[in-house]
């Protein structure tokens, strides 16, 4: 049994699969508060459901490229997800916040995508987390994996660093998404280009893409 939020299908609208329609799982629950979470993934409302449940919902949806388990942290109940992806009819998109490496390592044969966020410090409030992500990305490696680093105008030369330098270890492609506010861009056309231009001098494996679904006005 799962505490689930919602469920729906959309057009996905991050990272390297944007524009491919998807069913979206949104867990309840995240081990972390970063503060520029824009998503609901309290139990207030949430559904209580079976791996067996899901998989009746995903039989209805052939026709989406894959079924993205998002959140909140998806990787916070591995115990329903690893029943699940057994049998899913879909191909599996996990999206994480890329830290809890000891869960993905129980479900990691399951999945066919990952996407991992980079946590700048910057950008969540928090504290570094490059070892966590370091061994995340160690394991998921092996997978269709890419990262995403969302910033804002506190990004540091020495975050652009140690993104460079964490990806390019591991061979994955990085995409930069600047923060949204009230459904706009929190930083202006240059700050972004110049932000950009530091990633690419270093590391070709780099793409800019904002969330095109708030563009679109999607969910």
């Amino acid at each position: 049994m799962a505490r689930i939020k919602e469920i729906f299908t959309s057009i996905q609208g991050e990272g390297r699969y944007v524009g491919c329609k998807q069913l979206f799982v949104r867990f309840c629950g995240c081990n972390l508060r970063c503060k520029y979470c824009d998503t609901d993934n309290s139990i207030e409302g949430a559904l209580e459901l079976t791996s067996d449940d899901l998989l009746k919902i995903c039989a209805e949806h052939k026709d989406c490229h894959s079924v993205s388990l998002t959140g909140g942290e998806p990787l916070m109940q591995t115990k329903f997800i690893k029943e699940f992806i057994s049998k899913s009819p879909l191909p599996v998109y996990l999206e994480t916040n890329g830290i809890l490496y000891g869960n993905l390592m129980e479900i990691i044969e399951g999945l066919s995508y990952i996407a991992a966020d980079i946590k700048l410090p910057s950008a969540t409030g928090g504290k570094p987390h490059w070892e966590e992500h370091n061994k995340f990305l160690n394991l998921a490696a092996k997978k269709d994996v890419f990262a995403k680093v969302i910033f804002d105008s506190n990004i540091t030369d020495e975050e652009i660093k140690d993104t460079i330098i964490l990806c390019k270890r591991h061979g994955i492609e990085i995409f930069l998404q600047p923060m949204m506010k009230n459904g706009k861009l929190s930083v202006s056309k240059e700050f972004m280009t110049q932000v950009f231009d530091k990633y690419v001098r270093v590391y070709n494996k780099v793409r800019l893409i904002p969330q095109v679904h708030k563009f679109l006005g999607i969910e």
